[in-house]
């Protein structure tokens, strides 16, 4: 569940901390005093959009943080596929700091993505927000309702059905790029065969180029490297009498006449003889590798046309010889292929056949698991719809094969609804109302949520469009979804305030120069006062007080039936 949330520096609020319990949230407040606000900071810190007009004035950056509760395995294994390391107790916090043009996700403690954060946050919350029943007059909203009511067995069918709707997509693509008729076949393969042959004539090798190109400098710079190698075979052969050879004899000479009269002299007799030795084999590597670099004209004329063989291969076909050598194996391959086009494309369409029938079997399976749910969503649907007020109501969901196949498969899925005796089932967005399409959206969250492990529900203003019996009727449901769940929920209704477990106050005070809006947790006596003004009294007198017990009792009488 959600234990905390921490607000600073977002529009009105300065800084604001407010713990949730178990139960039933409700959060009331005056119009305008920013009741929105608070739900709209929760989005905000699972990733919603952040514009820098919500920084508070005067502010460079706001921060949102909430801190969840859960033992929800699945939220452990989402952790640890983001390499973060769940805590002992199952505490979650989810942070972001805001500022112009930046900002900072952290998931206990560790710097995260907002792709990360929304992923984690589909396992610990839903929210409702305040428009959102009006997405029930879009028939797609309903195929995702349906499909996210079927459960784990939906899932493999689903993923089998989009599946073979994309192969079926790129056997038809590859099937409309390979058509050609027999002048623009015999052209392809003409072009084929000439650039396949231009190719295996370079007999190519891998690494060529690179070992040419090096010669190649070596060529080009053979005349200013001879000079430096001979510069340097004078200094330290024997050939030149100021070379570095003689001078090592004569001086070996010299010590030679006395390196017997002392062990010390003998080991630097030792050592000169090794330079001596080394100088040597110097001169003798240095002479082997001036004796490779002679070379005549047609050498390099030959290293030079092989170059510009291999550039201009390259120029055509690659960047590398390697690069080279695959584009004449793909080649080889289309002249295969054309060789015997006719039975190359037979055999993509017998693929394409099979791949359509695998298709429209694996839509079939998706149809059956939708229509067999629709009956059971239907049946729930319509039961929390009649305790919600809709007395006489007719709902169905019409599961239909569409002409159109995509990777959802076959299927067109509709919300019908008769709410007066006698009138036929008509779809939702041709009959339904403000309140009672508040009222439907509230009944399938309320069943949804009976079927997935989510803790925490938020409702922003649920109760649009209602009032009276009907909102008496929406807070039961409310209080009963919260018997299974946490929620929160804002309101302007007394009905629905008076089932709070926990009955919070959203209020928004100025001075001259500033205005802050804040939120704090009431006591029975301060809740009784808020019920009164809900209910319509400008001053707390005893009738409107004992107006706001009456409900008190009446939401109590509620909630000892459902503990029985």
């Amino acid at each position: 569940m959600l234990q905390s949330l921490h607000v600073k520096n977002l529009a009105l609020m300065e800084e604001t901390e407010v713990e949730f319990g178990r139960g039933l949230n409700i959060l009331t407040g005056e119009t305008g005093a920013g009741k929105s606000l608070l739900i709209g900071s929760v989005n905000l810190a699972l990733g919603g959009k952040f514009d820098k007009e919500m920084l508070r004035k005067g502010t460079e950056s706001a921060l949102v943080e909430l801190v969840f509760a859960t033992q929800d395995e699945r939220v452990r294994e989402k952790l640890l596929q983001l390499d973060l390391e769940p805590e002992e107790d199952g505490t979650v916090i989810i942070s972001r700091k805001m500022q112009v043009g930046k900002s900072v996700y952290k998931m206990n403690g560790e710097t995260v993505t907002a792709k990360q954060v929304k992923e984690l946050a589909e396992l610990l919350i839903d929210i409702h927000g305040q428009h959102e029943h009006q997405s029930l007059l879009n028939k797609k909203k309903h195929m995702e309702i349906l499909d996210a009511y079927c459960g784990e067995e939906f899932l493999p069918a689903a993923q089998k059905t989009a599946n073979a709707y994309r192969e079926c997509r790129e056997l038809e693509r590859t099937l409309e790029e390979e058509a050609m008729d027999e002048e623009a076949k015999a052209k392809e393969q003409a072009l084929a065969e000439f650039e396949l042959q231009e190719i295996e004539q370079a007999e190519l090798k891998p690494g060529e180029d690179a070992a040419l190109e090096q010669r190649y400098r070596l060529m080009v710079n053979s005349k200013r490297i001879m000079e430096s190698l001979s510069e340097s075979y004078q200094y330290t052969g024997n050939d030149f009498e100021s070379g570095a050879g003689n001078a090592l004899s004569r001086a070996l000479r010299a010590l030679g006449g006395v390196s017997n009269l002392d062990g010390r002299l003998g080991e630097l007799e030792g050592q000169l003889s090794e330079i001596d030795n080394l100088l040597a084999d110097y001169n003798r590597d240095l002479a082997e590798y001036m004796a490779d670099c002679e070379f005549d004209g047609e050498d390099f004329a030959a290293v030079e046309e092989r170059l510009n063989t291999l550039n201009h291969l390259k120029g055509k076909y690659g960047n590398t010889i390697e690069e080279v050598i695959a584009y004449g194996q793909k080649r080889q391959k289309l002249l295969d292929k054309l060789s015997d086009y006719e039975a190359y494309m037979r055999q993509l369409e017998e693929k394409l056949a099979g791949a359509k029938k695998r298709l429209e079997n694996a839509c079939g399976e998706l149809s059956e698991i939708r229509r067999k749910n629709a009956a059971a969503l239907t049946k729930q649907l319509k039961s929390a719809l009649v305790h919600l007020n809709f007395l006489t109501v007719e709902f169905e969901i019409a599961v239909n094969k569409s002409q159109t196949v995509t990777a959802k498969g076959y299927d067109d899925v509709e919300f019908l609804i008769s709410t007066n005796p006698g009138e036929s089932l008509k779809p939702l967005s041709q009959v339904a109302s403000g309140g009672e399409l508040s009222r439907i959206m509230l009944a399938i969250k309320t069943v949804l949520a009976g079927r997935d492990s989510i803790d925490t529900l938020i409702f922003d203003e649920i109760d649009t469009g209602i009032s009276g019996r009907t909102a008496w009727r929406v807070s039961e449901q409310l209080d009963t979804a919260a018997h299974a769940h946490q929620v929160l929920c804002i309101t302007h209704l007394p009905q629905i305030a008076a089932m709070a477990d926990r009955h919070f106050v959203i209020e928004k005070s100025s001075t001259e120069d500033n205005t802050i809006t804040d939120i704090r947790v009431l006591e029975e006596e301060e809740s009784l006062g808020e019920l009164a003004r809900l209910l319509g009294s400008d001053a707390l007198t005893e009738a409107a007080l004992s107006n706001a017990r009456e409900m008190r009792a009446q939401a109590a009488g509620h909630k000892n039936q459902l503990s029985l």
